[in-house]
């Protein structure tokens, strides 16, 4: 029976269970006492979800504490073997496959390496995905059937088809309207029933760090994927849909350098870390071997600091320092545009380049922000580098998925329609005392 507002009972209970399931989940563990307040329930409600989830073996004891005078009381947890997260991140030189419980402990992973000369090859990749996912599985000997879903980050714009699913828009990489989902599942060895969650690689990134890492309690953020190419995940305010924006393509010099993507002058034409070691051997530079964009971009910090090249040339070395630096101000150019346009209360730098950079030029880049972006918003800002290293999308990707069980409030059903998920995260938002971050979720798997 529906109410006023069109909330039926239903509703509701799979709300109060999304809110004591992510309350549990974030800051666990609790007792039912302190879940009341932190969640809004009812010590009611709290005492008949908790049975409730407690019998579905969601929610676990875990221990006890004193009471001001009273009985102790009993600790709650989400139970990590409840269910079976994969994450995929389908990178410029890699596809990482990892298994994960509910808690995001890893169980497995494997790496499957991409070649220059086919790293971007559709039935390649897919290949690498399905064999990567079958392989974690064996490697834990992990039953299928406990997976919760597979989240996937890939380069490119996503969007959703009724027919087939996820489909990928990856112009840098040459995929045009990609059926990423629907080539996963033919041939799948998975259970038709597991969902899969298929997003640009940068969102997976920034919902990582602001459920887990630097972004973790911020009201807003940017998390910028620094690696072949620039991307970010732009998250406007708290508990708000983060969403991926292709920042690497934004203008930063008309009639400038030619980007992968075909235009002119973009900031991943300078910024990226295909187009850093690009720029690095067109000034003079000269990176030895054929070990890819890692491999010379670790050269080129090793000349340009002295590290590893003690007999670089002071040429050599005032030539990487002056690319670099170079990279600095574009980069510190580019995030004051996205400072200046959502005013966020961080700037977060992950992505392999990005870590591998950070330590070096982060100061510059700081610099450079306060140049070009506005004073008051460049006042309020604090940029720092991501926290949670290289698996960070691996992990975002595992939690899209994870969100879809805190949406569905724990049910193993279908993933619910996407119209019903605003409400959901309104309601969870509108909840007094509610300490840990509301799970940014498209709200359903890919094609459903």
């Amino acid at each position: 029976m529906a109410g006023r507002n069109g909330r039926t009972v239903h509703d509701l209970r799979r709300e109060n269970r999304a809110a004591l399931l992510q309350q549990l989940y974030f800051d666990g563990p609790l007792s039912r006492y302190e879940l009341g307040p932190a969640t809004g329930l009812s010590s009611g409600s709290v005492s008949n979800v908790v049975a409730e989830l407690a019998a579905e073996g969601l929610v676990e004891e875990a221990g006890s504490v004193e009471s001001d005078g009273g009985r102790p009381r009993t600790l709650l947890r989400i139970a990590p073997d409840c269910g079976l997260l994969i994450g995929v991140d389908v990178g410029e030189n890699l596809v990482r496959v990892e298994l994960f419980d509910l808690v995001l402990t890893e169980l497995a992973r494997v790496e499957r390496p991409l070649a220059v000369r086919d790293r971007y090859d559709v039935d390649l990749v897919v290949r690498h995905i399905r064999d990567g996912v079958a392989d974690v599985l064996a490697a834990a000997d992990a039953d299928p059937g406990h997976l919760l879903g597979v989240g996937v980050g890939v380069p490119g714009i996503v969007a959703r088809e009724p027919e087939r699913g996820a489909v990928v828009h990856g112009q840098t990489i040459g995929w045009r309207a990609v059926p990423l989902e629907q080539l996963l599942r033919e041939g799948s060895q998975l259970p038709s029933s597991v969902p899969y969650f298929i997003d640009n690689g940068a969102k997976t990134l920034g919902q990582a760090e602001m459920w887990f890492g630097a972004g973790r309690g911020a009201g807003s953020a940017v998390v910028v994927l620094f690696g072949s190419g620039v991307g970010a995940c732009v998250v406007a305010e708290e508990g708000a849909e983060g969403r991926a924006v292709e920042w690497g393509h934004l203008t930063v010099r008309v009639r400038g350098r030619r980007c992968r993507c075909g235009a002119l002058g973009c900031l991943e034409a300078y910024a990226g870390a295909q187009a850093l070691v690009e720029r690095w051997r067109e000034a003079g530079g000269s990176p030895s071997g054929d070990g890819g964009e890692e491999a010379a971009l670790t050269e080129l910090l090793e000349t340009a600091y002295g590290q590893g090249r003690p007999d670089a040339s002071e040429r050599e070395r005032a030539l990487a320092l002056s690319v670099l630096a170079e990279t600095a101000e574009y980069l510190g150019a580019g995030l004051s545009d996205l400072i200046n346009l959502f005013q966020p209360e961080r700037v977060l730098i992950g992505g392999w380049a990005g870590l591998r950079l950070g330590p070096r030029f982060l100061e510059s880049v700081r610099r450079h922000i306060g140049t070009y972006a506005l004073d008051y918003p460049v006042g309020r800002v604090g940029v720092e580098l991501g926290r949670l290293g290289p698996d960070a999308v691996t992990v975002g990707a595992a939690t899209l998925p994870l969100a879809g069980f805190f949406a569905r409030g724990g049910r193993r059903a279908e993933p619910a329609p996407a119209q019903e998920l605003p409400g959901w995260r309104r309601a969870l938002v509108a909840r007094r005392g509610v300490r840990g971050r509301v799970p940014a979720v498209e709200g359903q798997a890919s094609g459903q």
